[in-house]
């Protein structure tokens, strides 16, 4: 019996780039559903998800930005890939931010795409394999849900501040180098930026300070990086 076709899907309003894309995808074994227009996708995910969206950010009828916000509201463990003409930093920042996985900058090779949609779906298979809750001082970690519990409640994390704190949690006191997290977290840490990784530690100290104000968890080693402290 073969192996079900992963599926993907496409939002992508040039065709040209659609087809480029939809063939190279089907020919990297991928089954592909195209849409031209976000709110279509949004009908569409009332029914179904993909194991992996691509979002084109300038659709012609909301941005891509919200659409993966509602997508993620709905599917929180949803993959994500931004294309765009944008290439400003404060750009590629909102939309990891927002818990996209990566951010391909036009004009690119559609082969490059294939390449990224397969390390991030293989990072998630191999994520999927640890499904054991884990408690780890005030912290409760379900990998296979991407669940993580401080003082008791869920926290509400987007894709990266997950993977992150993931990351800090199954090395509680060690001290990660900003490059080391960006290795280990983002997908293609060459193209990421310093300031990714000390934007996401900020909204971590925020939703863990919200849960309870007088533990701080993370700890900063100036002029090395950070640690998670497990009391």
């Amino acid at each position: 019996m073969s192996t079900p076709q992963p599926q993907i899907w496409l939002v992508e309003d040039e065709a040209s780039i659609a087809e480029t894309l939809i063939y190279m995808l089907q020919q990297d074994g991928f089954a592909v559903t195209a849409f031209e227009r976000g709110l279509p996708v949004l009908d569409a995910a009332q029914h179904r998800l993909p194991e992996l969206a691509i979002l084109d950010v300038g659709l012609p009828d909301i941005s891509g930005f919200e659409l993966c916000r509602r997508l993620l509201a709905r599917a929180p463990a949803l993959p994500v890939l931004f294309l765009t003409a944008r290439s400003d930093e404060v750009d590629k920042l909102l939309g990891l931010e927002m818990g996209a996985d990566d951010y391909i900058a036009k004009p690119f090779s559609p082969r490059e795409v294939c390449a990224r949609v397969r390390t991030v779906l293989r990072r998630l298979q191999k994520a999927s394999l640890h499904n054991e809750m884990r408690r780890i001082g005030q912290f409760e970690l379900d990998e296979d849900a991407a669940i993580i519990r401080w003082c008791g409640e869920t926290l509400l994390l987007t894709r990266y501040e997950f993977l992150l704190l993931k990351t800090l949690l199954l090395a509680p006191g060690r001290v990660f180098s900003r490059q080391q997290l960006m290795d280990q977290v983002w997908s293609d840490a060459q193209e990421s930026f310093d300031r990714t990784v000390d934007t996401h530690i900020k909204t971590l100290r925020a939703k863990l300070r919200a849960i309870n104000a007088e533990l701080t968890p993370i700890n900063t080693h100036r002029g090395m990086g950070y640690s998670l402290g497990i009391r």
